[in-house]
């Protein structure tokens, strides 16, 4: 394979360990410290340090030993591990989450994806491994700090700008539908406080037989936006659910479920867009005392301006802590063997 159909960023996943690279470092008792290698850098802890040129140029897997003879299995993260420890502003979404966004939404190479709420690009990294070099995912993001967050840990981990990749600022609602012609996307992925407020933006550039897949945090999110698009009547019957992750301890006879788990992250809803002019079947149902006017709906889900993450119990992220993500962010690239690569798309 010549070097101009690697696909992207696959060059940075083996070899030798190279200047720039984040690695993991596990010591004897499992405890694991993520670092990016810098010449002449080292690692130090309370028990002696580790020149970072003892690992550059190392194979991957190897075991060194700092001055203090502790030693240390070096790997590179897995997507998972570079998730849950990269600079962030905003909660990321999870690997398990992310995982099932990409198959249940069936995000398939060369596919067109348009994402909003980009956060700290943790799902962003997923997407474009999904569509690929050939793909195209465009990112919307209301607040420049996630977006300089988001670019930074992208351009971490592909190693650089990734080709099928842009991001614009502004609202999901207004900008897609002048940036995406009429039935041209393929997926949508919705990661936002109020996606019913999407839904005519959606229909639009949304190709028929697309998929809608949004990922909300409370039960009152995922309620009211099931109800719009059932009575949008231009998408099929929504379908939601969970996923919990829980581990498992597994040592000679000691085989037990771990005491703590990955448990409630989010919800996911999925629906498909229907041919244009067509309306979509409702779901034959034994008649019932559980359907509630559009009142009702009100009375729960509170007005418009409730809708704020204050409101659905969502911690604040400060501008102090934005900054220091968005420059921590950076700053992994630069130090980076790839601080020469084509800048990423910036906002339009």
């Amino acid at each position: 394979m010549s070097a101009s159909t690697i696909p992207h960023g696959a060059d940075q996943r083996r070899g030798p360990l190279r200047p720039g690279e984040r690695v993991q470092l596990t010591d004897e008792k499992g405890r694991m410290n993520t670092i990016t290698l810098t010449p002449g850098g080292a690692f130090h802890t309370h028990r002696g340090y580790l020149p970072h040129d003892e690992l550059i140029g190392a194979s991957e897997g190897c075991v060194v030993t700092n001055t203090a003879g502790h030693k240390y299995q070096a790997l590179r993260p897995l997507l998972s591990d570079f998730v849950l420890s990269m600079p962030r502003g905003a909660a990321v979404v999870y690997p398990k989450d992310a995982g099932q966004i990409v198959t249940m939404a069936d995000i398939f190479p060369g596919a067109r994806v348009v994402e909003a709420g980009v956060g700290s690009g943790a799902l962003s990294i997923s997407l474009l491994r999904a569509v690929g070099d050939g793909g195209y995912l465009h990112s919307y993001e209301r607040r420049e700090e996630f977006a300089d967050i988001a670019r930074g840990n992208v351009e971490t981990f592909f190693g650089g700008a990734h080709p099928a990749w842009s991001i614009s600022l502004g609202d999901f609602q207004d900008e897609v539908v002048k940036k995406e012609e009429p039935g041209s996307v393929d997926r949508v992925v919705l990661d936002m406080l109020a996606p019913w407020e999407c839904l005519d933006a959606v229909a639009t550039v949304l190709a028929p037989g697309g998929v809608w897949i949004n990922y909300v945090a409370t039960v009152t999110q995922l309620s009211r936006t099931a109800e719009a698009i059932r009575a949008d009547g231009r998408f099929t019957e929504p379908e939601s659910w969970e996923s919990m992750v829980r581990g498992w301890h597994v040592e000679g006879l000691a085989v037990r479920p771990d005491h703590r788990m990955v448990a409630h992250t989010g919800f996911l809803l999925t629906a498909r867009r229907l041919a244009e002019g067509v309306e979509g079947l409702t779901p034959k149902r034994r008649p019932s005392k559980t359907g509630f006017a559009a009142e009702d709906v009100q009375a729960w889900t509170g007005d418009a301006e409730d809708w704020n993450a204050e409101g659905l119990g969502e911690r604040q992220v400060s501008d102090k802590k934005l900054r220091r993500a968005a420059k921590d962010a950076a700053s992994t690239v630069q130090r980076g063997a790839f601080k020469d690569a084509p800048e990423a798309g910036g906002p339009e």
